[in-house]
């Protein structure tokens, strides 16, 4: 696990059900691990999209502490260890569509099936599969077979109102996270063509 900002833990696992011949290109091509997030809001332990490896629960036990926990999930196919979650801590699973624990932004990108969620205090920002790290430190939007429905440039367009944001960190579910300068990134990965 590591400490991305003060009071924000990003850390990834081995997904069970990564397919290690995964074409590339298809919604099979992504990496074994996958990022997961703890934030330690204001009121609350909020965990975003986790997957617990049963080494890490004395970890997590320390960081939570007895606080309230809320589980948030990104993306349909990020449930991972959400109910382990919330049987561990008494917890309470948030949809996109209720309010959100203090210091937490959801930010719904309906029509690709997405929340992300918009930390303002450590300026960080958690999507799931639309924005994903681009494996040079940077961040790039899913390949079009990871959509559903639209386009990726459909996508980019949806997405440009996150340059608003003071976006420092992205706290990417598949590759690397950025680390400081996410808004550079971000912009980046919205005007490629």
């Amino acid at each position: 696990m590591r400490e991305i900002a003060p009071r924000l833990h990003h850390w990834t696992a081995p997904h069970p059900a990564h397919d290690p011949d995964g074409e590339p290109g298809s919604a099979a091509d992504w990496p074994a691990e996958v990022g997961c997030t703890l934030y330690d809001a204001p009121d609350a332990a909020v965990f975003i999209d986790p997957l617990v490896p049963d080494a890490m629960w004395p970890e997590l036990d320390a960081l939570v502490g007895g606080r309230t926990v809320f589980v948030l999930t990104t993306i349909r196919w990020h449930g991972r260890s959400r109910d382990a979650v919330l049987s561990r801590y008494d917890g309470t699973r948030i949809r996109s569509d209720a309010p959100m624990p203090a210091g937490v932004e959801a930010l719904v990108f309906q029509d690709f099936g997405e929340t992300m969620f918009w930390l303002p205090g450590p300026s960080a920002l958690v999507p799931g599969d639309r924005l994903i790290g681009d494996g040079a430190g940077g961040v790039r939007t899913c390949p079009q077979s990871w959509l559903d429905a639209g386009t990726v440039e459909g996508l980019r367009t949806a997405l440009r109102p996150l340059l608003e944001l003071p976006v420092e960190h992205i706290l990417c579910s598949h590759w690397e996270p950025v680390v400081g300068d996410g808004h550079a990134a971000l912009r980046r990965a919205l005007d490629q063509v």
